[in-house]
């Protein structure tokens, strides 16, 4: 099966939203999963992995609710407050939920760069390798030595970094980047997602070309064995529609063994996610 490993739902209100800035106006309406369920199958994609876009426990909650009536959810990355004492207590309670496979936090939102280096940020990932889940990385690329860091002190935790890291894809420019990106990649406990890539190129006016020097260093730098595809629904329509995100990942596989076109596209997923346990 192939498999989504990024998208977002939402009920879009103003003052949750912040991040949807005045070029983002198509983002600002409602995206549930009737809206995203004729774009899989148009495309045979046969699963997801829903991903937090709010701040806050009810995000979480809303995410699994959706998750139990539509199966086509396999998996949710949510919000705990890493940083909170109540933290355990908060993964405790999402974590009964077997389809919660994973947490988030906006980094790269965060003004301060070393944001995922404070003591009480740490030790919510301590915490969260006592529930077996994913933390996924949103970062900018100035965000990377100090991941490697973090990934360092985590040898046993599963990491995973989300787009790519939001390389300068419109700029047509791979360093530091792509230094950086190889030296998180020798810590075998990262994983990353194909993913996000259409919004860091020119909306809309991008080709095919623009991407593969930056593909090159993912394939090379993880290997087939830990890379995932992800389309960023909705935000990826701001630049493309699901079909050609898609095509995108598929088209750069195509001259790649059957097997590897599987585990990028699906079997990744399962392993690193532990999709399918219920």
């Amino acid at each position: 099966m192939d498999i989504d490993t990024h998208q977002h739902f939402w009920h879009y209100n103003s003052h949750e939203y912040l991040w949807m800035t005045g070029d983002m106006q198509t983002l600002k309406r409602d995206f549930m999963p009737p809206d995203l369920k004729p774009l899989l199958d148009a495309n045979g994609v046969g699963g997801t992995v829903a991903v937090q876009a709010r701040q806050g426990l009810n995000e979480t909650e809303s995410l699994l609710a959706l998750a139990d009536q539509y199966p086509f959810i396999l998996g949710v990355v949510g919000w705990v407050d890493l940083q909170s004492p109540q933290v355990r207590d908060q993964l405790r309670r999402f974590a009964q939920h077997q389809k919660l496979v994973g947490v988030r936090h906006a980094v790269h939102d965060e003004p301060d760069d070393q944001f995922m280096l404070r003591p009480a940020f740490l030790q919510g990932l301590q915490t969260l390798g006592e529930f077996d889940l994913v933390y996924d990385l949103l970062l900018y690329p100035r965000h990377l030595p100090v991941a490697a860091e973090v990934v360092r002190q985590f040898p046993r935790q599963r990491f995973v970094l989300d787009h790519i890291a939001k390389p300068f894809i419109k700029a047509g420019r791979l360093s530091p980047w792509d230094d950086d990106v190889r030296a998180l990649a020798r810590f075998d406990n990262v994983r990353c997602k194909v993913s996000g890539m259409v919004t860091e190129a020119a909306w809309r006016l991008w080709t095919a070309e623009d991407f593969k020097p930056y593909l090159d260093v993912v394939f090379d730098s993880f290997g087939s064995s830990r890379l995932m595809f992800g389309s960023d629904w909705p935000v990826c329509t701001l630049s493309a529609d699901y079909h050609a995100v898609v095509g995108l990942v598929r088209d750069y596989l195509q001259a790649q063994p059957e097997d590897v076109r599987a585990r990028v596209m699906g079997g990744n997923a399962i392993d690193t996610y532990h999709l399918g346990r219920v």
